[in-house]
Order: structure tokens, then C-alpha cells, then sequence
């Protein structure tokens, strides 16, 4: 298990589909996660993201920046 604080810049955008599992909890700024089925969650300061190992694919993107505390 690894515990991380994690800042994405403006304008991030993960280059690969990734399928681990993730707690995600948005501290600041605005986080996009879109899943390989379509579907988008925008995540805002208190907001948090869970998805189990092999559940979803899924990645992310920020236009304006964020900080994370993530759990995988």
C-alpha cells in the first residue's frame, strides 16, 4: 500500500489507461477521471474517487491544476 500527496499542474493528462485501484481524495483544484466506458467524475475539493484493482480502466486530467491525497 502506498500513501501519497500528489499536485497535478494545469493542463495534466495521463498518457496511459491505468487499472490499479485508487482512493483519490481532491484537496484543491479539479480532477477528471474518465473510465474506458465512457463515463466521466469530476472530483472537487472534499470529494473522493475509490475503484478496486482491475475494476475500471481509467485515467485522468486536470485543466486547471489539483492536489490529491491518493491511496494505492
Amino acid at each position: 500500500i502506498r500513501v501519497r500527496m500528489v499536485e497535478y499542474s494545469a493542463g495534466y493528462r495521463a498518457n496511459h489507461w491505468c487499472s490499479k485501484g485508487h482512493i483519490l481524495l481532491c484537496l484543491e483544484g479539479e480532477l477528471h477521471t474518465e473510465l474506458a466506458d465512457g463515463r466521466v467524475f469530476t472530483l472537487r475539493p472534499g470529494m473522493s474517487y475509490q475503484v478496486a484493482d482491475a475494476a475500471e480502466p481509467h485515467r485522468s486530467y486536470t485543466e486547471a491544476g489539483a492536489r490529491l491525497f491518493i491511496v494505492d
